[in-house]
Protein backbone atom coordinates (compact mmCIF):
# COMPACT_ATOMS: atom_id res chain seq x y z
CA UNK A 1 0.00 0.00 0.00
CA UNK A 2 2.75 2.52 0.81
CA UNK A 3 6.27 3.46 -0.68
CA UNK A 4 9.20 3.43 1.50
CA UNK A 5 12.15 6.10 0.04
CA UNK A 6 15.50 5.73 2.07
CA UNK A 7 16.82 9.45 2.83
CA UNK A 8 20.05 10.33 3.02
CA UNK A 9 22.21 9.64 5.93
CA UNK A 10 21.68 12.09 8.85
CA UNK A 11 24.75 15.05 8.52
CA UNK A 12 26.60 14.93 11.52
CA UNK A 13 25.39 11.42 12.98
CA UNK A 14 27.89 9.61 14.15
CA UNK A 15 26.93 5.44 14.46
CA UNK A 16 27.25 3.07 17.32
CA UNK A 17 29.91 1.26 14.55
CA UNK A 18 31.93 4.51 14.24
CA UNK A 19 32.63 4.46 17.96
CA UNK A 20 33.84 1.28 18.33
CA UNK A 21 35.69 1.75 15.26
CA UNK A 22 37.76 4.61 16.77
CA UNK A 23 38.07 3.29 20.33
CA UNK A 24 39.38 -0.60 18.36
CA UNK A 25 37.05 -2.26 20.35
CA UNK A 26 33.30 -4.34 19.45
CA UNK A 27 29.79 -2.63 19.12
CA UNK A 28 29.06 -4.68 22.61
CA UNK A 29 31.81 -2.91 24.18
CA UNK A 30 30.19 0.50 23.24
CA UNK A 31 26.63 -0.15 24.51
CA UNK A 32 28.59 -1.29 27.69
CA UNK A 33 30.29 1.50 28.50
CA UNK A 34 27.38 3.75 27.52
CA UNK A 35 25.51 2.07 29.94
CA UNK A 36 27.65 1.62 32.46
CA UNK A 37 28.21 -1.55 32.63
CA UNK A 38 30.84 -3.88 34.31
CA UNK A 39 33.51 -5.92 32.74
CA UNK A 40 34.70 -3.12 31.23
CA UNK A 41 38.46 -2.69 31.63
CA UNK A 42 39.56 1.04 32.61
CA UNK A 43 41.62 2.25 29.38
CA UNK A 44 39.02 0.44 27.30
CA UNK A 45 36.15 3.02 29.18
CA UNK A 46 38.68 5.79 28.57
CA UNK A 47 39.24 4.95 24.87
CA UNK A 48 35.69 4.27 24.53
CA UNK A 49 34.68 7.71 26.02
CA UNK A 50 38.14 9.21 24.07
CA UNK A 51 36.22 7.91 20.81
CA UNK A 52 32.67 9.77 21.77
CA UNK A 53 33.74 12.93 22.61
CA UNK A 54 35.76 13.17 19.44
CA UNK A 55 33.45 12.62 16.87
CA UNK A 56 30.77 13.79 19.11
CA UNK A 57 28.44 10.70 19.52
CA UNK A 58 25.15 11.33 21.31
CA UNK A 59 24.11 7.50 22.77
CA UNK A 60 20.69 6.70 21.65
CA UNK A 61 18.18 6.08 24.30
CA UNK A 62 17.02 3.18 22.77
CA UNK A 63 20.36 1.42 23.83
CA UNK A 64 19.38 1.40 27.20
CA UNK A 65 17.13 -1.62 26.07
CA UNK A 66 20.93 -3.70 25.91
CA UNK A 67 20.70 -3.36 29.83
CA UNK A 68 17.48 -4.08 30.59
CA UNK A 69 16.60 -0.16 31.48
CA UNK A 70 14.17 0.50 28.89
CA UNK A 71 10.76 2.28 30.15
CA UNK A 72 7.95 0.56 27.78
CA UNK A 73 6.71 3.83 27.16
CA UNK A 74 6.04 5.71 24.12
CA UNK A 75 4.92 9.77 23.63
CA UNK A 76 2.81 10.90 21.45
CA UNK A 77 3.63 14.55 21.44
CA UNK A 78 0.92 17.10 19.88
CA UNK A 79 2.28 20.04 19.04
CA UNK A 80 -0.51 22.23 18.16
CA UNK A 81 -0.50 25.81 19.40
CA UNK A 82 -4.29 26.13 19.70
CA UNK A 83 -5.98 24.20 21.88
CA UNK A 84 -9.17 24.04 20.76
CA UNK A 85 -8.28 21.70 17.62
CA UNK A 86 -7.72 19.00 20.08
CA UNK A 87 -11.52 18.52 19.65
CA UNK A 88 -11.27 17.87 15.91
CA UNK A 89 -11.66 14.26 14.54
CA UNK A 90 -8.15 14.15 13.21
CA UNK A 91 -6.46 14.38 17.03
CA UNK A 92 -8.90 11.77 18.25
CA UNK A 93 -8.41 9.37 15.50
CA UNK A 94 -4.90 9.35 15.31
CA UNK A 95 -4.46 8.49 19.26
CA UNK A 96 -7.05 5.80 18.47
CA UNK A 97 -4.79 4.64 15.43
CA UNK A 98 -1.46 4.70 17.48
CA UNK A 99 -3.26 3.14 20.53
CA UNK A 100 -4.44 0.42 18.77
CA UNK A 101 -1.15 -0.25 17.06
CA UNK A 102 0.30 -0.36 20.19
CA UNK A 103 -2.14 -2.59 22.11
CA UNK A 104 0.00 -5.90 21.39
CA UNK A 105 3.62 -4.46 22.23
CA UNK A 106 3.38 -4.43 25.68
CA UNK A 107 4.25 0.03 25.44
CA UNK A 108 2.44 2.20 27.36
CA UNK A 109 1.10 5.44 25.40
CA UNK A 110 1.46 8.47 26.39
CA UNK A 111 0.46 11.67 25.27
CA UNK A 112 1.50 15.18 26.06
CA UNK A 113 1.08 18.70 24.53
CA UNK A 114 4.16 20.70 23.05
CA UNK A 115 2.86 24.22 21.85
CA UNK A 116 5.01 26.25 23.56
CA UNK A 117 9.11 26.78 23.95
CA UNK A 118 9.28 26.18 27.51
CA UNK A 119 6.97 23.06 26.91
CA UNK A 120 9.30 22.02 24.43
CA UNK A 121 12.10 22.21 26.47
CA UNK A 122 10.57 20.38 29.40
CA UNK A 123 10.04 17.42 27.28
CA UNK A 124 13.08 16.77 25.70
CA UNK A 125 14.76 17.18 29.49
CA UNK A 126 12.07 14.51 30.23
CA UNK A 127 12.88 12.69 27.01
CA UNK A 128 16.52 12.87 27.83
CA UNK A 129 15.80 11.59 31.77
CA UNK A 130 14.59 7.91 29.87
CA UNK A 131 11.19 8.21 31.03
CA UNK A 132 10.08 7.43 27.71
CA UNK A 133 11.85 5.44 24.95
CA UNK A 134 10.75 6.97 21.69
CA UNK A 135 8.10 10.09 20.69
CA UNK A 136 5.42 10.27 17.93
CA UNK A 137 5.01 14.05 16.67
CA UNK A 138 1.36 14.96 14.95
CA UNK A 139 0.68 18.42 13.71
CA UNK A 140 4.59 19.63 12.93
CA UNK A 141 4.91 22.93 11.50
CA UNK A 142 7.44 24.13 9.31
CA UNK A 143 9.01 25.60 12.18
CA UNK A 144 9.37 23.91 14.48
CA UNK A 145 12.74 22.33 15.84
CA UNK A 146 11.24 19.65 18.28
CA UNK A 147 12.15 16.37 15.73
CA UNK A 148 15.33 17.93 15.62
CA UNK A 149 16.05 18.42 19.55
CA UNK A 150 15.30 14.91 20.14
CA UNK A 151 17.04 14.11 17.36
CA UNK A 152 20.07 15.47 18.81
CA UNK A 153 19.15 14.06 22.18
CA UNK A 154 19.22 10.81 20.76
CA UNK A 155 15.54 9.80 21.49
CA UNK A 156 13.84 7.66 18.22
CA UNK A 157 10.98 9.90 17.01
CA UNK A 158 9.08 9.59 14.20
CA UNK A 159 6.10 12.27 12.56
CA UNK A 160 3.05 11.86 11.10
CA UNK A 161 3.46 14.25 8.14
CA UNK A 162 6.74 16.26 7.96
CA UNK A 163 7.53 19.76 8.49
CA UNK A 164 9.05 20.57 4.44
CA UNK A 165 10.01 17.96 1.12
CA UNK A 166 13.35 17.87 2.43
CA UNK A 167 12.24 16.34 5.72
CA UNK A 168 15.61 14.75 7.79
CA UNK A 169 13.31 12.79 10.45
CA UNK A 170 11.52 9.30 9.99
CA UNK A 171 8.09 10.34 8.80
CA UNK A 172 4.76 8.77 7.75
CA UNK A 173 2.35 10.51 5.77
CA UNK A 174 -0.39 10.11 3.35
CA UNK A 175 -0.23 10.86 -0.43
CA UNK A 176 -1.91 14.47 0.06
CA UNK A 177 -0.59 16.09 -3.55
CA UNK A 178 -2.09 13.02 -5.43
CA UNK A 179 -5.71 12.90 -3.30
CA UNK A 180 -6.11 16.32 -3.74
CA UNK A 181 -5.44 16.09 -7.32
CA UNK A 182 -7.99 12.84 -7.39
CA UNK A 183 -11.09 14.75 -5.89
CA UNK A 184 -10.43 17.51 -7.93
CA UNK A 185 -10.53 15.41 -11.34
CA UNK A 186 -13.58 13.84 -10.33
CA UNK A 187 -14.94 16.99 -9.99
CA UNK A 188 -13.95 18.04 -13.29
CA UNK A 189 -14.70 14.75 -14.37
CA UNK A 190 -18.57 15.38 -13.40
CA UNK A 191 -18.99 18.56 -15.38
CA UNK A 192 -17.88 21.26 -13.16
CA UNK A 193 -15.49 24.09 -14.06
CA UNK A 194 -15.61 26.43 -11.66
CA UNK A 195 -14.00 25.02 -9.10
CA UNK A 196 -12.46 26.37 -5.77
CA UNK A 197 -10.40 25.02 -2.64
CA UNK A 198 -10.73 25.67 0.66
CA UNK A 199 -7.26 25.09 2.31
CA UNK A 200 -5.76 24.00 5.55
CA UNK A 201 -3.27 26.44 7.53
CA UNK A 202 -0.50 26.87 5.20
CA UNK A 203 2.51 27.13 7.47
CA UNK A 204 1.63 22.95 7.19
CA UNK A 205 2.86 21.08 4.78
CA UNK A 206 0.46 18.81 4.54
CA UNK A 207 -2.03 22.05 3.83
CA UNK A 208 0.66 23.02 1.00
CA UNK A 209 0.39 19.26 -0.74
CA UNK A 210 -3.29 19.59 -0.69
CA UNK A 211 -3.58 23.11 -2.36
CA UNK A 212 -0.49 21.20 -4.36
CA UNK A 213 -2.61 18.76 -5.69
CA UNK A 214 -5.65 20.75 -6.13
CA UNK A 215 -3.56 22.90 -8.74
CA UNK A 216 -1.93 20.46 -10.62
CA UNK A 217 -5.54 18.69 -11.46
CA UNK A 218 -6.48 22.37 -12.64
CA UNK A 219 -3.14 22.84 -14.90
CA UNK A 220 -4.05 19.20 -16.42
CA UNK A 221 -7.31 20.29 -17.21
CA UNK A 222 -6.02 23.56 -18.95
CA UNK A 223 -7.73 26.00 -16.30
CA UNK A 224 -5.44 28.37 -14.74
CA UNK A 225 -5.64 28.47 -10.91
CA UNK A 226 -5.70 31.75 -9.67
CA UNK A 227 -5.83 33.02 -5.86
CA UNK A 228 -9.22 34.40 -5.59
CA UNK A 229 -10.45 31.03 -5.68
CA UNK A 230 -8.59 29.80 -2.65
CA UNK A 231 -9.12 30.76 1.15
CA UNK A 232 -7.58 29.42 3.96
CA UNK A 233 -9.05 27.68 7.04
CA UNK A 234 -7.03 26.26 10.11
CA UNK A 235 -8.82 22.34 9.93
CA UNK A 236 -12.36 23.45 11.82
CA UNK A 237 -15.70 23.48 11.00
CA UNK A 238 -16.52 27.33 11.67
CA UNK A 239 -13.21 28.53 9.80
CA UNK A 240 -14.73 26.13 7.00
CA UNK A 241 -18.08 28.42 7.01
CA UNK A 242 -16.18 31.55 7.09
CA UNK A 243 -13.75 30.64 4.03
CA UNK A 244 -17.05 29.31 2.01
CA UNK A 245 -18.83 32.41 2.90
CA UNK A 246 -15.41 34.54 1.40
CA UNK A 247 -15.61 32.52 -1.68
CA UNK A 248 -19.62 33.01 -2.53
CA UNK A 249 -18.77 36.54 -2.31
CA UNK A 250 -16.07 36.36 -4.52
CA UNK A 251 -17.63 34.14 -7.29
CA UNK A 252 -21.07 33.46 -6.91
CA UNK A 253 -21.02 30.99 -9.38
CA UNK A 254 -18.63 27.93 -8.07
CA UNK A 255 -20.04 25.13 -8.95
CA UNK A 256 -17.84 22.52 -7.13
CA UNK A 257 -15.31 23.32 -3.75
CA UNK A 258 -12.60 20.64 -2.73
CA UNK A 259 -11.95 21.56 1.19
CA UNK A 260 -8.70 20.05 2.87
CA UNK A 261 -10.42 18.46 5.74
CA UNK A 262 -13.72 16.90 6.13
CA UNK A 263 -14.64 19.41 9.21
CA UNK A 264 -13.38 22.36 6.57
CA UNK A 265 -15.89 20.59 4.24
CA UNK A 266 -18.94 20.30 7.11
CA UNK A 267 -18.22 24.54 7.55
CA UNK A 268 -18.46 24.36 3.73
CA UNK A 269 -22.05 22.45 3.70
CA UNK A 270 -23.50 25.05 6.31
CA UNK A 271 -22.66 28.19 4.62
CA UNK A 272 -23.56 26.49 1.15
CA UNK A 273 -27.29 25.61 2.80
CA UNK A 274 -27.46 29.56 4.49
CA UNK A 275 -26.70 31.03 1.19
CA UNK A 276 -29.95 28.79 -0.72
CA UNK A 277 -27.26 26.79 -2.64
CA UNK A 278 -28.06 22.88 -3.18
CA UNK A 279 -25.69 20.13 -2.62
CA UNK A 280 -24.71 18.75 -5.43
CA UNK A 281 -27.55 20.18 -7.86
CA UNK A 282 -25.97 23.53 -7.47
CA UNK A 283 -22.24 23.17 -6.06
CA UNK A 284 -20.62 19.53 -5.32
CA UNK A 285 -18.03 19.34 -2.25
CA UNK A 286 -15.43 16.83 -1.65
CA UNK A 287 -13.54 16.90 1.68
CA UNK A 288 -10.34 15.18 2.94
CA UNK A 289 -9.57 12.22 5.93
CA UNK A 290 -12.64 10.05 5.67
CA UNK A 291 -13.46 10.55 9.20
CA UNK A 292 -16.68 9.53 10.95
CA UNK A 293 -18.09 12.83 10.29
CA UNK A 294 -18.31 12.77 6.37
CA UNK A 295 -21.09 10.03 7.11
CA UNK A 296 -23.21 12.46 9.53
CA UNK A 297 -22.91 15.35 7.51
CA UNK A 298 -26.42 16.39 5.10
CA UNK A 299 -25.36 15.39 2.57
CA UNK A 300 -23.04 12.99 3.16
CA UNK A 301 -19.35 14.08 2.31
CA UNK A 302 -17.59 12.78 -0.84
CA UNK A 303 -13.96 12.44 0.68
CA UNK A 304 -10.33 11.26 0.77
CA UNK A 305 -9.32 8.74 2.76
CA UNK A 306 -5.96 8.67 5.09
CA UNK A 307 -5.38 5.15 5.61
CA UNK A 308 -5.24 6.23 9.32
CA UNK A 309 -4.82 2.63 11.21
CA UNK A 310 -2.28 1.88 8.23
CA UNK A 311 -0.46 5.09 9.30
CA UNK A 312 -1.03 4.23 12.81
CA UNK A 313 0.44 0.83 12.17
CA UNK A 314 3.37 2.47 10.21
CA UNK A 315 4.14 4.86 12.77
CA UNK A 316 4.87 2.55 15.76
CA UNK A 317 6.58 -0.43 13.17
CA UNK A 318 8.99 2.51 12.22
CA UNK A 319 9.56 3.69 15.61
CA UNK A 320 10.26 0.16 17.40
CA UNK A 321 12.65 -0.35 14.67
CA UNK A 322 15.00 2.87 15.67
CA UNK A 323 14.18 1.95 19.13
CA UNK A 324 16.10 -1.56 18.21
CA UNK A 325 18.53 -0.43 15.81
CA UNK A 326 19.08 2.94 15.73
CA UNK A 327 18.94 3.80 11.41
CA UNK A 328 22.00 5.93 9.79
CA UNK A 329 19.70 7.21 7.12
CA UNK A 330 15.86 8.49 8.21
CA UNK A 331 13.21 6.59 6.35
CA UNK A 332 10.08 8.36 4.46
CA UNK A 333 6.88 6.42 4.28
CA UNK A 334 3.86 7.60 1.80
CA UNK A 335 0.73 5.60 1.94
CA UNK A 336 -1.89 5.76 -0.67
CA UNK A 337 -5.32 7.87 -0.02
CA UNK A 338 -8.58 6.28 -1.85
CA UNK A 339 -11.62 8.47 -3.55
CA UNK A 340 -14.97 7.25 -1.45
CA UNK A 341 -17.55 8.90 -3.49
CA UNK A 342 -20.87 9.64 -1.46
CA UNK A 343 -23.83 12.12 -2.23
CA UNK A 344 -22.10 15.64 -1.36
CA UNK A 345 -20.14 14.40 -5.14
CA UNK A 346 -21.46 11.55 -6.59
Amino acid sequence: MGEVVMGRQRPGTPTLEEVAARAGVGRGTVSRVINNAAGVKDSTRRAVQRAIAELGYVPNLAARSLAGRRADAVALAMTEQDWRLFGEPFFAETVRAVSDALTDTGMQLLLTLVRTAAERQRFVEYARGGRVDGALLMSVRADDPLPDMLAEAGLPTVLLGRRSGDECVTYVDADNVGGARAAVAHLLDGGRSRIATITGPLDMYVAQCRLRGYREALDRAGIRSRSSWEAESDFTEESGRRAMAELLERHPDIDGVFAASDTTAAGALAALRAAGRRVPGDVAVIGFDDFPLAQRTDPRLTTVRQPLEEIGRALVRLLLEEMEQPAVAWRHVILRTELVLRDSAP
